[in-house]
């Protein structure tokens, strides 16, 4: 009997998805998301990957690739699918796809394995799994056959927010790619639909880590040897993986269709395209997350608390109170604790210029929510004004703060639910239910959960400087000290 074929599973969870603001943010990135049912796109990509096994196939843990301040929601997440990563490696820095995968092949070569890397990103949804299955294991064994294969989607519109790839008849196996092509214009895009031999690139790959590396010497030797240089100054903390910071700023930044892909077609490296009809969508703007959302009779998606009424083709996303439209067309309304986007469902690539401004102007809108995740739990600034700022926090059970003090702010700590311990100064203390305390400006604290269930309280801050950059921490269990 043959063994089995491993694939390593790749998860590219960087990137900030600007084009679905506000919903989605720096801080809390759409891939982390739940859009729609009850697991976030990055969760629905990890379980995707993780049900390939069978059929000649075994499926290993998963590798992430992402960026150090995500590093708590990728274990958080994954935990709740009770899923445990191979590794999640830590890019210092945005460096684009290509370097992202290198790091994934140079941990996935450790110890002299060769598996199969099936690569894709954090922000895709598919409706039929049965499907997506099917092409991904003919996309494997393509790949342990030694070739490159990418997943294509046969077009039903002409998209020009997506790049192309032209197929051609092989003489054995899958179609040969024999053409990457850019976004296009509309002529060219309705071309592309009628001609039948075009697919548009899901931005899946499947290949073997030496398969890539090799290319990657062969095209773009610069970018390998610098991903290899910051590789070798790796430091590793449990399951996450650092490349060396130095090393990596000297990284090219590259795609991967622009580093190795697009070169591949009239080369000697052999590329195929599997076609993929499963439902997939590329949620990189409003306008694609109405597409796959349930509508009624008149083409309106909602989420949330929304009343609509003689409108049609709109979408609503209400996360914190009622919205209501009225005599609309072709309209999105995102709402949020703290922002409001109303925009032509059509212009919605154009959100990211919103964003731009935000960034420019240096507004907490551009990066962070309301309600910020920390890898203990979360704060949500209730409310604000001069001298005083009210949050409701939440601690994980069994999590614990930093030990810290502040310079310019005092603060109250009132308990809702759930039992904390306080140190504050010399002593320490637990609070239960209905009881407070208060910390001095310039005493060193600590807030911690001894208990089972999730702790909640109220903080009030008061003082002539309450940002977040006035803490002094002297220990922590995240490495923020």
């Amino acid at each position: 009997m043959n063994s089995p074929i491993t694939i390593q599973p790749v998860i590219m969870a960087g990137g900030s998805g600007t084009r679905l603001w506000p919903l989605s943010r720096a801080g809390y990135p759409k891939q982390f998301l739940v859009l729609s049912g009850n697991t976030s796109l990055f969760q629905q990509a990890a379980t995707r990957l993780n049900s390939l096994g069978g059929d000649g196939v075994a499926v290993a843990p998963p590798l992430i690739v992402g960026n150090e301040e995500h590093r708590f929601m990728v274990l958080d997440q994954l935990r709740e699918l009770r899923l445990e990563p191979a590794a999640a490696l830590l890019e210092p820095l945005g460096r684009n796809t290509a370097p992202a995968l290198t790091l994934a092949a140079l941990q996935a070569l450790e110890g002299g394995a060769d598996p199969v890397l099936v690569v894709t990103p954090s922000d895709q949804t598919v409706t039929d799994e049965a499907a997506f299955g099917q092409a991904m294991r003919r996309a494997v064994r393509a790949a342990a056959g030694g070739a490159i294969a990418i997943l294509g989607i046969q077009p039903d519109r002409p998209e020009i927010g997506y790049g192309y790839v032209r197929s051609a008849a092989a003489d054995t196996g899958e179609p040969r790619v024999a053409q990457f092509v850019e976004k296009p214009d509309l002529a060219t895009a309705e071309r592309y639909l009628a001609d039948g031999s075009y697919f548009w690139n899901a931005g899946m790959f499947v290949l073997k880590a030496s398969v890539w590396m090799a290319a990657l010497e062969r095209f773009r030797p610069d970018i390998a040897s610098a991903c290899r240089a910051s590789w070798a100054a790796r430091s590793t903390d449990a399951r996450f993986v650092r490349p060396g910071k130095a090393e990596f700023a000297a990284v090219p930044s590259e795609s991967i269709d622009y580093a190795v892909m697009e070169k591949c077609p009239g080369s000697a490296v052999d590329i195929r395209v599997i076609e993929m009809a499963a439902g997939w969508n590329d949620l990189g703007a409003w306008e694609a997350v109405w597409q796959v959302a349930p509508k009624d009779a008149h083409g309106n998606a909602q989420v949330g608390d929304a009343i609509v009424t003689d409108s049609r083709n709109t979408l609503v996303h209400a996360t914190s109170r009622l919205v209501s439209l009225v005599g609309l067309d072709n309209v999105i309304v995102i709402e949020t604790a703290d922002a409001v986007l109303v925009a032509d469902r059509e212009k919605s690539q154009d959100v990211k210029k919103i964003v731009a401004q935000l960034g420019a102007e240096q507004r907490g809108e551009h990066a962070l929510h309301r309600k910020v995740h920390r890898p203990w739990g979360w704060y949500d600034s209730i409310d604000t004004g001069s001298r005083f700022q009210v949050k409701r926090i939440m601690v994980k059970p069994g999590a614990t703060l930093s030990l810290q003090m502040h310079h310019h702010r005092a603060e109250h700590w009132i308990v809702v639910s759930g039992t904390a311990e306080v140190t504050n100064g010399d002593q320490v203390i637990l609070l239960s239910e209905n009881q407070s305390t208060y910390i001095p400006l310039g005493t060193t604290h600590r807030l911690a959960n001894p208990g089972k269930v999730p702790l909640e309280i109220i903080e009030v801050q008061s003082g002539s400087y309450l940002g977040e950059d006035d803490i002094v921490r002297f220990e922590d269990t995240y490495g923020r000290s």
